[in-house]
């Protein structure tokens, strides 16, 4: 992303439509205001890149993560589970 203009707020609001033509052709612009940089106008190309790169990871990058987790066979542990809950809601219910 190439910076190739900066723009006081004021002239920003007037120069608009030749900023989003900018914009369009590939150039950011930077919009100052008292003159620090206030925000910035970049190519949707750009905008859709950085917010790729900034987003959470989906489930499929956490398979295998829980490896052993419930121990070498799961689903005996889990009826095991089973089987401890099971005891302790009939003990509750007496």
């Amino acid at each position: 992303m190439s910076t190739n203009a900066t723009y006081g707020l004021e002239q920003a609001r007037i120069q608009l439509p030749a900023i989003i033509a900018n914009a369009h052709a590939g150039v950011a612009s930077i919009i100052t205001r008292h003159g620090k940089p206030y925000a910035a106008v970049v190519p949707v190309q750009d905008f859709q890149k950085l917010h790729a790169a900034e987003a959470p990871p989906d489930l499929l990058a956490l398979r295998g993560t829980g490896r052993g987790l419930w121990g070498s066979h799961a689903g005996r542990t889990i009826a095991e589970w089973r089987d401890e809950w099971g005891d302790a809601s009939m003990k509750s219910k007496s």
